[in-house]
């Protein structure tokens, strides 16, 4: 429900929200685009509508930049667009957790391996993280999902993997714990929300309670799938921000800004400036 960005959205999912010149979600797109994916599902709720609205094409608009020799703002506008048939919205109609929310999305998903995206989590890395997850996924297969290292006083705030063979960059793991207390995780390496996942998670999802603060765990769906050995967690090349909180956001806003060439001067000037007014003030 987007709570901790309010009164903003109140209006706007979060997932519109803009980091820079994007919406979350065209980040997200752009990710799995990378790793070769071209069908898209979008678990959304009631309010979103404005989520269905960026991705359809705006004839209007491209009119106006293409008699106005716009022809690179036409070129940006084309990669919101999505196809028809290349995208599908189904409601999550209760907001009772991630595992609710990929459960919802089981009968398009079908017999197949899927990728689960959360444009909360927006990854700056030179080769995109679902990209290398997907090429660590050819040499195992099984389940993976995307793993950082976490303070100990961080891990209630994340799923933590029990690890059994660390092989380096791809981990094997015998158990997945869902928001522990610090002296309870079985280890310091966290589950961030980048997934790949064989479709019998979907059947322990059809099996699950609600767990941790009351919602169906994904988590709790994937380790099951530990007890056969066909889980992994994979250390990703990259710095992850966390856009569902405000500080996380506006660290992504400055770091992705100063990551643009065409800002990078300007803004980077800016901060200096602010910072040595703010030591001045001490």
């Amino acid at each position: 429900m987007g709570t901790r960005f309010l009164p903003a959205t109140k209006s706007i999912p979060k997932e519109i929200m803009t980091l820079v010149d994007r919406p979350l979600i065209q980040y997200a797109i752009d990710e799995a685009r990378a790793a070769g994916i071209k069908e898209f599902i979008f678990v959304t709720s009631k309010g979103k509508s404005a989520l269905e609205d960026y991705f359809d094409h705006s004839p209007e608009l491209e009119n106006t930049l293409r008699k106005a020799g716009k022809d690179e703002l036409l070129e940006i506008l084309k990669e919101t667009n999505m196809d028809s048939g290349a995208i599908a919205y189904l409601r999550q109609n209760r907001p009772l957790g991630l595992g609710l929310a990929v459960w919802c999305a089981r009968r398009l998903i079908g017999n197949e391996p899927f990728a689960v995206l959360l444009p909360d989590d927006v990854i700056a890395a030179e080769k995109p993280c679902l990209q290398q997850m997907m090429e660590a996924y050819e040499q195992t297969g099984g389940n993976m999902v995307a793993a950082m290292e976490v303070s100990p006083e961080k891990a209630s705030s994340y799923g933590i993997l029990d690890i059994g063979q660390d092989m380096g960059s791809i981990v094997e793991t015998k158990g997945m714990v869902e928001k522990p207390k610090a002296a309870d995780a079985p280890s310091n390496l966290a589950v961030i929300g980048r997934y790949i996942l064989q479709p019998k998670v979907l059947t322990n999802l059809n099996k699950l309670k609600q767990g941790a603060g009351g919602e169906i765990q994904l988590t709790d769906a994937i380790a099951e799938e530990t007890k056969s050995g066909k889980v992994y967690g994979y250390r990703f090349r990259g710095q992850r921000y966390d856009c569902g909180s405000k500080s996380g956001f506006l660290q992504a806003s400055v770091a992705f800004g100063l990551a643009r060439p065409d800002l990078r001067d300007e803004f980077s000037a800016y901060l200096h400036d602010m910072m040595a007014l703010q030591k001045a003030a001490q």
